[in-house]
This record gives C-alpha cells, sequence and structure tokens, in this order.
C-alpha cells in the first residue's frame, strides 16, 4: 500500500500488509470477494481486470465513501495492482453544481414572468454562476463543455494548466483540438451520428483516451462524458494518467527485480496456451494446466503424483527417469533450455507429435515443460507437400506438351524478359534453355527492330491498344549465329498472370 491508503482509510500500513483486501470493503461485497478472485484465476475472464468503476468502499471507524476503483494485472508478476480515487469531493461538488443549476433554471424561469425582478434576477444569475464557475475552476480534472458542432463553450482552470492553451484560445474552437490526428478526424462525424441516432457509446462512460497538448505532446487520460438535459450541450471531464501510468511502470519493474521467487509464476502465466507440465526431480507430476487434460485426456488428480513418463511411448518412458537423474547428476544440459520436436502419448493410447520445451525453475529444483500439439500443422505441411506435388507433375505433363509442339514458344513478362520456352525454340534459334531465361525477347530481333521493341511494350501496357497481341504477322528472326530467317509470329496474352506467349513458325 502506499501513504495515501493509510490516510485514507485510518489503516497503517503494519495493519494492511498481510491482511485479505476485503478489509475496506462493505459486507455484501467482502463475503463473495474471494470467490469472484477464485473464479477469475479459474476461468481467465475478465470483468474488471483493466476497468473503472465506481465502488463504495468502508474506513477502519466502519464509515464508506464512494470512489472510482481502477485494476490491473502485471503481465509478469501475476500480482493485481489497484487504484482508488475518493469520490467524496467529487460527489460534493457535483451535488453543488446541481443545486446551482437548478437555482438557475428557477430563476430562468421568474425572468420570463416578472419583469419587475428583472435586476434582481440578474443579479442573481451572475452570482450564482459565479459560484458554479468557482467551483468547477476548483475541480482536480480538465472541465470542457461543447455545444451540437462540437465548438468548445467553456473550459476551467485546469483544462488551461493541463493543455497549455488559455480560455480565449479554447472557447470557439472545435475539441477535436485536443485530440490526436487520427481521432480527430473523425470527431465531428461521431457527434452528427449520435445526434441522428441517440444510440449512446461513449456518453455515460468512462474510457481511456489519448490527449494531446498545445505544443503537440500527448498523455494518456480517462474521458467521462455527459449530455446536460435541455440545453443540447454536452461536458466532458479529463483525468490525467501519467502519474499512474508512470505508478504501473515502477510496479512492474518493482515485480521484475524480485528474481527468482516468482520464476515458477511467471513460466506458468506464459504457458496459458499450451500443455503445462512442472516434475521435481524424481520425475513425479506436481502440477499440470487445463490444456494439459484437454490434450491429453487425464483429469488434474490423475496426473499429479504420477511419474511423467505416462505421456511417452513406452521405448522413451523407460529411460526417462535415468535421463532425468543424469543431469541432476551433471548438470549437463541436453534438453533443457531448448526445443525438441517429440512422439507424446495420450491416456486412450494414441499418439501425436509435438514440440517440447523444458525449462528449469531456478532454485526450486523443479523443470516447468511446455508441449505444443503439431497435429494440426504436420497435417497442413503434408497437405502442401501433398498439393506441390500434384502442382509439380500437373507442370511436368504440361512442359512435355510445350516441348512436343511442332513451333517455337516465348513466354515474357511486361518487362520483356523470356520466362520460359520450348525444346523447339532452342532447336530453331541455336541458345539453350539456360541462355534463354532471364534475357530479353529483342535477343532474337534484328537490330533494326530490337532497339524498340521495349518501347512498343511500354505503350501497349500504357494505352491497352493491341496491334499485334491475337494477330499472327510474317516477320524476321535471328539465329544465335546472326543469320536470320522469315517466319510468322503470333502472340497472345495469358488472363491474370500478366505474361505475353508468343509461337514462332519457321517459314
Amino acid at each position: 500500500v502506499n501513504a495515501t491508503s493509510c490516510e485514507m482509510f485510518g489503516w497503517t500500513e503494519e495493519e494492511f500488509v498481510g491482511q485479505n483486501i476485503r478489509m475496506i470493503m462493505t459486507s455484501n461485497v467482502a463475503t463473495k470477494h474471494d470467490e469472484y478472485v477464485s473464479r477469475y484465476l479459474t476461468t481467465g475472464i475478465n470483468k474488471m481486470m483493466g476497468t473503472q468503476r465506481e465502488v463504495v468502499a468502508q474506513r477502519k471507524d466502519g464509515s464508506t465513501f464512494p470512489c472510482v476503483l481502477g485494476l490491473s494485472k502485471c503481465r509478469k508478476s501475476g500480482m493485481i495492482c489497484g487504484f482508488i480515487r475518493d469520490l467524496s469531493a467529487v460527489m460534493a461538488s457535483k451535488a453543488v453544481i446541481m443545486e446551482k443549476n437548478n437555482q438557475l433554471i428557477k430563476k430562468e424561469a421568474e425572468l420570463k414572468s416578472k419583469d419587475t425582478k428583472t435586476k434582481e434576477i440578474m443579479s442573481n444569475l451572475i452570482r450564482n454562476q459565479s459560484v458554479v464557475t468557482g467551483v468547477l475552476d476548483a475541480s482536480f480534472h480538465s472541465l470542457f463543455v461543447i455545444d451540437e458542432n462540437c465548438i468548445i463553450q467553456m473550459v476551467n482552470r485546469k483544462s488551461c494548466e493541463d493543455f497549455g492553451w488559455t480560455k480565449d484560445e479554447f472557447v470557439g474552437q472545435n475539441i477535436s483540438m485536443i485530440m490526436t490526428v487520427d481521432i480527430a478526424a473523425n470527431h465531428d462525424s461521431y457527434m452528427k451520428n449520435y445526434l441522428s441516432t441517440r444510440v449512446k457509446k461513449m456518453i455515460g462512460t468512462q474510457r481511456q483516451v489519448t490527449a494531446r497538448r498545445k505544443d503537440g505532446s500527448t498523455f494518456p487520460c480517462v474521458l467521462g462524458l455527459s449530455e446536460t438535459q435541455k440545453c443540447g450541450l454536452f461536458c466532458g471531464f479529463i483525468r490525467d494518467l501519467t502519474q499512474e501510468k508512470k505508478s504501473e511502470l515502477e510496479m512492474i519493474k518493482k515485480n521484475q527485480e524480485l528474481g527468482n521467487n516468482q520464476s515458477l509464476v511467471l513460466g506458468i502465466i506464459n504457458a496459458s496456451f499450451h500443455a503445462l507440465f512442472v516434475i521435481d526431480e524424481a520425475g513425479i507430476i506436481q502440477m499440470v494446466n487445463d490444456k494439459s487434460c484437454h490434450s491429453f485426456g487425464w483429469t488434474k488428480e490423475e496426473f499429479v503424483g504420477e511419474n511423467i513418463s505416462i505421456i511417452m511411448p513406452g521405448r522413451v518412458a523407460l529411460h526417462h527417469d535415468n535421463y532425468l537423474k543424469n543431469y541432476f547428476t551433471t548438470r549437463i544440459k541436453k534438453m533443457i533450455g531448448t526445443q525438441r520436436e517429440v512422439t507424446a502419448c495420450r491416456k486412450d493410447g494414441s499418439t501425436f507429435p509435438c514440440l517440447l520445451d523444458l525449462s528449469e525453475a531456478k532454485g526450486s529444483g523443479l523443470i516447468c515443460g511446455f508441449i505444443r500439439d503439431l497435429t494440426s500443422q504436420k497435417a497442413a505441411e503434408a497437405a502442401i507437400i501433398e498439393k506441390n506435388k500434384t502442382l509439380q507433375e500437373s507442370q511436368n505433363i504440361m512442359s512435355g506438351i510445350l516441348d512436343a509442339a511442332f513451333h517455337a514458344l516465348f513466354v515474357i513478362n511486361e518487362h520483356c524478359i523470356i520466362q520460359m520456352v520450348n525444346a523447339k525454340s532452342c532447336e530453331v534459334f541455336g541458345w539453350n534453355k539456360e541462355e534463354f531465361i532471364g534475357k530479353n525477347i529483342n535477343m532474337i530481333m534484328p537490330t533494326h527492330v530490337a532497339v524498340h521493341h521495349d518501347q512498343y511494350m511500354k505503350q501497349y501496357l500504357e494505352t491497352g491498344l493491341k496491334k499485334m497481341i491475337g494477330t499472327q504477322r510474317e516477320v524476321t528472326a535471328q539465329r544465335k549465329d546472326g543469320s536470320t530467317f522469315p517466319c510468322v509470329l503470333g502472340l497472345s496474352e495469358t488472363q491474370q498472370s500478366g505474361l505475353i506467349c508468343g509461337f514462332i513458325r519457321d517459314l
């Protein structure tokens, strides 16, 4: 606990530490609290973690007070951290504000019906408005009042202090000025949607957001929004979380420094998605998780106290105790700290491939093993291999067909680079397939045509106008030895792949 906890509740730090947290709860909540924690640890379903909620707390003297409770779980230490903010003053301020606003409304009605008392009423309104402004300026949190067009109508002193603008710079501007760019761009549309549908997503809630100061810097905060009755204005309170976040980070750092005593807990937390086994030096199972039971078929009660060899095939199980004894005698790590594919055995005798990751919990004499079932992965790999085999067979058949063609074949990409040729191309032109692939197709053209060919292709890709594609034309081709010959060239473009296929018939 911190000093504020002692001041707020009336107990000393010594009286707090070691006691159950329900000592600060009212009796109707305290009797059920341990059950809530047990259910969370069993199911992992968050209801309070990462949220803020208004609750009632109880002091040492038995008195109670309203407060906001925010809970978070430290990822590595497994500890739960709670921040409590006393709302007594805020509630009192709200009561004062509501009372003053009611008075303002009443005075406004009197203005309409009693012209003779206008001056007196106006004086009271000004005085009451001054009181309300004073209360708001005394608030510990920033306040913004905006209209339906998201234009700022009012701010308090804390808003200016937190964000860096003056009241005059705030009033009349869009509220998006205090938002990060990604949120600001859409905020007006959010407001418009709410006014059209009246579906409340942010109104009446508290949410953690990021705010932006005048100097461009950002900070984490809690935003609470409410809609004022009748006047069509929206009120937002903003609480800076910078210090709280700093405290959380310090708490996490402190927990990380606790070291060896929590290494086992950290291992268990990190194994939540895979089967976990914790065994002692004799190979006896001390702990398993739910995933272990689901994967292997035994219950926790059936696992604990048994030798870990029950999940191994017979040939491995016979020697496992010797492996373990040898490790604790020599401290030579062969499996510890590594990952290895092994075969595991279920209760029904069936086996499955898995990935075994072993680590030793420092100072505890316990070994922690994480097991990831590879059944689905292996099935997927087998399917891919079979599919590749089928594709290769199809490709071999297609290559055979193309090589049996009576005419030379060239397949090029949009950069005129040769991607494929057939056997006839090599026979007609004199180059082999390795010399063709990766070269520009202009290698088979006379010089006066070759210098312009890339430009023809670029023009076709830009305009889509087909002059040669889909036609046959007599042209002159050039062999590797420099000799030329007349031929018929037929071009077509393959669908989707963006490749162009050309057949050449020697004339």
